[in-house]
């Protein structure tokens, strides 16, 4: 198990938006994005399109940050390293978009160009705050 319960926890806790980190040319690309965890599978899944999709195919090595702010004050965040995989398959990313909008209170609408993105988790850490 990569990712332990602590950090479970706190990435199922609540609909918060997490940062991917791509690689565009050499140079980082970070872009705010939702999504779900699931702990069974060790992954984060998401959907996606744009720049972040062609980033993905290019390099697969990504990773994720969470952060939960109170009064602008960090109380916790996750930081995740992994290794991404784009999911041509349109039933397959309109479960996964269904899953997403759900956790998030949003429509089940979706861009026909997203496509599902499951990240498999190789190093989980987290750090709480005071």
């Amino acid at each position: 198990m990569t990712v332990s319960p602590e950090v479970t926890r706190l990435l199922t806790s609540e609909p918060l938006m997490a940062h991917l980190a791509t690689c565009r040319d050499g140079r980082p690309h970070v872009a705010p994005v939702w999504y779900v965890y699931d702990e069974h599978e060790d992954r984060v899944e998401l959907v996606t399109t744009g720049r972040k999709l062609a980033n993905l195919r290019e390099n697969p090595r990504v990773a994720l940050s969470v952060q939960k702010d109170e009064g602008g004050h960090a109380k916790w965040t996750v930081t995740l390293l992994g290794t991404a995989q784009v999911v041509d398959d349109e039933t397959a990313t309109r479960e996964a978009t269904r899953r997403i909008n759900a956790k998030y209170g949003a429509s089940e609408s979706a861009w026909s160009e997203n496509r599902l993105v499951r990240v498999r988790v190789g190093t989980a850490s987290a750090r709480t705050y005071d």
